[in-house]
């Protein structure tokens, strides 16, 4: 089964930046979308970017002009390139692959923590 694994998070000021990057554990270059939702405590996952196979993309609005997704499909890796990072930003970041029917992915990673602090 494909496995994800998530790196990158942490803990960062108002006004600062992360970049998380996710790695898959085979080669899924061409075939699958790869991309990152978010839960914090309390609320539900949403949808945050995702990169589809033919590299179109797709942002919540929060995160348009301050998150960038991007993809190294040699390396079946995904980044979410984020700043200007708000205390609501505070969540744990989940790794997605394989678009599915269903509107959602078919794979999930473990999740990294990022922890917005004023």
């Amino acid at each position: 089964q494909l496995q994800l694994a998530e790196s990158g998070g942490g803990s960062v000021q108002t006004g600062g930046s992360l970049k998380l990057s996710c790695v898959a554990s085979e080669d899924i270059a061409d075939a699958c979308g790869m991309g990152w939702y978010r839960q914090a405590p309390g609320k539900e996952r949403e949808l945050v970017s995702r990169i589809r196979s033919d590299d179109s993309t797709e942002y919540a609005d929060y995160a348009k002009g301050r998150f960038a997704i991007s993809r190294d499909k040699a390396r079946s890796t995904v980044y979410l390139e984020m700043k200007a990072l708000e205390t609501d930003d505070t969540a744990v970041y989940f790794c997605g692959a394989c678009w599915t029917t269903r509107g959602e992915f078919a794979y999930w990673g473990q999740g990294t923590q990022v922890t917005v602090s004023s």
